[in-house]
């Protein structure tokens, strides 16, 4: 594959419902993969129609492999039925979300990989490996990333085309239960494209939201590349994997944030094994503990106006308790000290190092935390395990961005950012021979 110097980003045949084959477009989409809330939130997409996207992102089955398999044999019964069909020809997708004052418009196309996109968090191994078996055996993208870039914050470019396409009649339009209304339109026009090409050139990404989907693309890509570079006396596979591969290019949003600013919001952590008791009891002097007064939303506000590190203990929708002042011998004591000191100060930094790792010995494994994004679902969740939520604050764009730049990583699911693209507007395919 040739590097570039910016990002190029490739149409392709959006695999999409076929509206007279599901109930509506509403019950069939899913948030991300990693927003929906197991297993409750699984069983609500999959009693909302029987052709809803969470049975290809998220299949029930008793073992990841027959998960994957039976995720594979889904998507390939629908397209034979005519459920899910191919556009036509190669598009690149104007995508936009609204709800009140939020705008969100970007991009959606097949993004190259070896292009400058900054990642700014950590992933965790055992999730890139699930869902890189998933994609393996289904040979799709089935959701996009969300990227944010700087664009020139005029109507010119990429964002020329994308508010110039919004006068056309949409693909698609609906609203989902969160609110947002979803419009989807295509671009196949030459010089509309070319207009896009030449402006993303000069461009490089930061991942918004999307993080271990980005690191699956790079491994299965790398896959691919290695397996083909092992056994050069075989026949060629349908895909080598040069620029031409849909494997050497992944599903993305692209968003200019000079544009339409990001939401940025917090990911909350929820510890099912660690009652709330025993949390506070292990502290031993590490932070100063104070009792808030809810409703959560009051407390929550008391968290936000709290300086320096602090975070939010919960146990349920009435239980809520404030750390802050850590104990500096303990941030000295467990910090590294050759980061620079807006990364040792966030508060993702302070829990993960500090009281994750030393205080509660908490192992960063999936069956011990999980990251929840919605509060109330967060609190909830401690509720139902008598376990503990740390409700976070989020960290700024900005702080991300500049971090992403020296080239270091916060730790894993650090913010949120948003809104984030529905899942089952446009999926990819990567067995049909086009990028």
């Amino acid at each position: 594959m040739t590097s570039t110097d910016g990002l190029r980003l490739h149409p392709f045949r959006g695999l999409r419902y076929a509206p007279d084959r599901v109930s509506s477009l509403t019950a069939v989409t899913s948030p991300p993969y990693d927003v929906v809330v197991r297993p409750d939130g699984v069983r609500h997409l999959e009693t909302a129609d029987p052709y809803n996207i969470v049975r290809l992102i998220l299949p029930q089955a008793a073992d990841p492999a027959a998960r994957h398999r039976q995720a594979a044999d889904t998507l390939g019964r629908w397209r034979a039925e005519g459920v899910l069909a191919l556009d036509p020809e190669p598009a690149l997708y104007v995508y936009e979300q609204r709800r009140g004052e939020v705008l969100q418009r970007g991009v959606i196309g097949a993004l190259e990989l070896d292009g400058p996109v900054l990642p700014h968090e950590d992933v965790i191994p055992e999730v890139v490996e699930d869902r890189a078996a998933l994609m393996r055996e289904a040979a799709a993208n089935f959701e996009p990333l969300l990227l944010s870039y700087r664009g020139q914050g005029t109507a010119t470019g990429a964002t020329g085309v994308i508010e110039r396409a919004i006068h056309r009649t949409p693909l698609l339009a609906t609203t989902t239960e969160d609110g947002f209304a979803h419009r989807l339109w295509a671009i196949t026009d030459p010089a509309d494209l070319a207009a896009i090409d030449a402006d993303l050139a000069h461009r490089h990404a930061l991942i918004a939201d999307g993080h271990h989907r980005w690191a699956t693309y790079q491994r299965l890509h790398a896959e691919r590349r290695g397996s083909h570079e092992a056994a050069p006396h075989r026949a060629p596979a349908a895909h080598t994997d040069d620029a031409g591969s849909p494997w050497a290019s992944g599903l993305v949003l692209l968003v200019d944030t000079s544009r339409y600013p990001l939401q940025v919001r917090a990911i909350h952590r929820v510890l099912p094994h660690l009652p709330l008791a025993d949390a506070l009891g292990r502290l031993d002097g590490a932070f100063r503990v104070r009792t808030v007064p809810g409703p959560l939303p009051d407390a929550l506000a008391t968290l936000r106006d709290t300086p320096g590190s602090a975070f939010l203990l919960a146990s349920g929708p009435d239980t809520f308790r404030l750390l802050d002042h850590p104990d500096p011998d303990l941030l000295a004591r467990t910090i590294r000290g050759d980061r620079p000191e807006s990364w040792r100060q966030l508060d993702a930094t302070v829990l993960h190092s500090a009281l994750l790792d030393e205080v509660w010995r908490i192992p960063d494994h999936p069956s011990e935390i999980s990251y929840i994004h919605n509060t109330e679902d967060a609190v909830e969740q401690a509720r139902r395990h008598n376990g503990t939520a740390v409700l976070m604050r989020p960290t700024a764009e900005e702080t991300v961005r500049q971090l992403a730049l020296y080239g270091v990583t916060m730790p894993r699911k650090s913010t949120s950012f948003g809104p984030k693209p529905a899942t089952g507007l446009v999926l990819r395919v990567l067995n049909d021979g086009r990028p």
